[in-house]
């Protein structure tokens, strides 16, 4: 990647890019859905599968993040690591939708304490260091290294279900780097653990009740500001589409490969694991640049929310032209779109984050952000399952024509103002 002299490339930026690379090897992700239908389950049941994952991670999505800013960061993200590994273990051990759900719980447990809190911590190290200015071009940078662990996983799950046959083994397999994801946050600098806003503070100051009451009380006070409120529904709506939607270019894939004359010679899930892999490995690689020069892209425009305003716009307009393509039964531009919805998602995520971190307290930073991904994951839940069961009735062509009007509606209200 080109030098960004913004910021310094000393060992921590290294790390946190290794860390978003490793948690980036989730070789189930190109084959989750795949997975499912070939364990004979509906889009309903999917929906529902996805909508108990984010309803765990809503519930628990506070407690933890109070967790994280009172009793350390750093352990928070180890417990999320060893969460991660036991929905793994439970996927490839217990094939059954009864073990599938509880195998949700515990993805969600990982989600909820991960989610706000590892960007808390390069939120922090800026602040220690004096680059709090230079944060969307440093998260940015972090997380195109996080894109690039995608692109590889899709190769390497692509190589396991072609030799194997089966999807089953990539949950076996993904528990290797989530082992040294979990070594790589222990050898964190401690002084991430906390943030503290006002002068110096010891642990132990920030540990107990009266510090998780403070936070608590510090987090409600980001919804009795107009401009925070806007931008975390804005962000959570524009990120819950996503999620709800971007695993669905999977039976895109899948009939796409099957379709394919010169792939004749190979077998079935042959045929989806070279197709799969080599659109997800392109999808990565394009999101990586994206995400990495995300900086760039917003800093074209006159304030720094126009960039914002008009990706949710070109994403509205991206997934109705997915469901156009595919009513018309034009897989492969519907394919393309939806590789330019993950290059949106990943050309706005790191302005988004710099955006609302802005306007959240240093000591409050891994709560407000959870507070974030609580909205999202709330919104995912309710849309999920409909969005399934409207998949399995009507196919999801027209299931994302009608999806696409909940953000056409609330645009005007959430349009994120200067």
């Amino acid at each position: 990647m080109a030098n960004d002299p913004g910021f310094k490339r000393d060992t921590q930026y290294w790390k946190f890019s290794f860390y978003g690379f490793l948690k980036n090897l989730q070789f189930f992700d190109p084959f989750l859905i795949l997975f499912f239908r070939e364990m004979g389950i509906s889009f309903f049941e999917i929906g529902i599968l996805y909508s108990v994952r984010e309803m765990i991670t809503n519930i628990t999505e506070i407690p933890t993040g109070i967790v994280a800013d009172t009793l350390g960061r750093r352990s928070a993200m180890i417990f999320a690591f060893i969460c991660y590994i036991g929905s793994f273990l439970i996927f490839y051990l217990l094939p059954s939708y009864g073990f599938y759900i509880a195998a949700m719980v515990f993805f969600a447990l990982g989600e909820s304490f991960r989610s706000g809190t590892h960007k808390a911590m390069i939120m922090e190290y800026l602040k220690l260091n004096s680059m709090a200015d230079r944060k969307v071009a440093y998260y940015g940078r972090t997380r195109g290294w996080a894109q690039l662990g995608s692109a590889l996983s899709a190769l390497i799950s692509a190589a396991l279900v072609f030799f194997t046959g089966s999807f089953r083994s990539v949950f076996l397999w993904s528990i290797i780097p989530y082992i040294g994801g979990m070594l790589l946050i222990l050898s964190y600098p401690k002084n991430l653990d906390f943030s503290c806003d006002d002068g110096e503070c010891s642990d132990d100051e920030r540990r107990g009740w009266s510090a998780a009451l403070q936070t608590l009380k510090d987090f409600a006070g980001l919804f009795t500001d107009a401009p925070t409120r806007r931008a975390l529904i804005n962000s959570s709506l524009f990120d819950a589409v996503f999620k709800a939607v971007k695993d669905y270019v999977q039976p895109v894939l899948k009939s796409l490969a099957l379709s394919l004359p010169v792939m004749a010679a190979l077998e079935g899930n042959q045929r989806v694991a070279v197709v799969s892999g080599f659109v997800y490995f392109l999808l990565y690689l394009l999101t990586s640049y994206s995400s990495s020069h995300a900086s760039g892209f917003h800093s074209m425009f006159k304030n720094d929310v126009s960039g914002l305003n008009i990706t949710f716009a070109a994403a509205i307009i991206t997934v109705a032209g997915i469901g156009v393509f595919l009513i018309a039964g034009i897989k492969l531009a519907a394919v393309v779109l939806f590789i330019c919805f993950y290059l949106l998602e990943n050309l706005r995520r790191p302005a988004t984050l710099g955006y609302i971190s802005d306007r959240i307290k240093g000591s409050v930073m891994a709560t407000g952000l959870s507070g974030e991904s609580q909205l999202k994951t709330l919104m995912v839940a309710v849309i999920s399952p409909l969005f399934g069961m409207s998949v399995d009735k009507l196919g999801l062509g027209y299931s994302l024509l009608i999806l696409i009007l909940v953000p056409v509606v609330l645009y005007p209200l959430i349009k994120i103002k200067k």
